[in-house]
């Protein structure tokens, strides 16, 4: 296999050059037909491009050459039940879109999901939306569709840093049968709440060789004036 030319194929799917992203693929499996890796690849890239049928028959091949390959069969799990012209519409996000940053990002799995016809359709990367409701915060698709909603905790936190002028980007982390991960990221911050962090900091829990003077357990609330 060509590494250049791979590499060439990955850098075009991550700016959803799909039309590229196709082409590449198809010259390297000309060269080696069984290569599981650019199978997946273009069964990605022919499903982005619309044609859900091609998708499917390519990822099925990839499956018998490779019958644990976790990629296709996640991938044949998320088409199932769409319409061979369905398109999954994701959006590939920046690579350092995930990175984590203490008190602003969160990741978590949603609670109650959607239509599976409707979660087929979004793939990692996929940018989401909050919308707040009077006792929760559920996570709908660009064009307004539900996917899940967030833990209460996390709804009931968010809830009132979003009235009180907080904005957020969510996007799909990964995507498994029964299971939605987002990540959260804080993108503005109200004045009022300049010292205020969306995400508590994770706990420490206390181990024999650490001496408590130097583990702490300090909650991040909401300023009391604002409640």
């Amino acid at each position: 296999m060509d590494i250049d030319l791979a590499q060439k194929a990955i850098s075009a799917a991550l700016l959803a050059n799909w039309k590229e992203a196709e082409k590449l693929n198809r010259e390297i499996l000309r060269e080696t037909p069984e290569d599981v890796d650019a199978l997946n690849r273009l069964s990605r890239a022919s499903a982005e491009l619309g044609d859900l049928k091609k998708a499917k028959r390519i990822a099925e091949k990839a499956l018998r050459l490779d019958p644990f390959n976790t990629i296709a069969s996640k991938s044949l799990s998320r088409w199932k039940g769409l319409r061979s012209s369905g398109s999954p519409s994701s959006v590939i996000g920046q690579p350092d879109a995930f990175l984590e940053e203490p008190g602003k990002t969160k990741m978590l799995s949603l609670l109650h999901l959607g239509d599976a016809k409707i979660l087929a359709k979004l793939d990692a990367g996929d940018e989401v939306a909050l919308t707040p409701h009077s006792h929760r915060v559920s996570v709908i698709t660009q064009d307004g569709k539900y996917v899940g909603r967030l833990p209460d905790d996390i709804s009931a936190r968010l809830r009132k840093l979003i009235s009180l002028g907080n904005s957020y980007k969510v996007l799909v982390k990964s995507i498994n049968p029964g299971e939605i991960k987002v990540f959260i990221r804080e993108v503005e911050r109200a004045q009022k709440l300049i010292d205020t962090p969306s995400f508590a900091p994770e706990k420490l829990d206390y181990v024999s060789f650490t001496p408590p003077e130097l583990v702490h357990k300090k909650e991040v609330v909401v300023p009391a004036e604002e409640e």
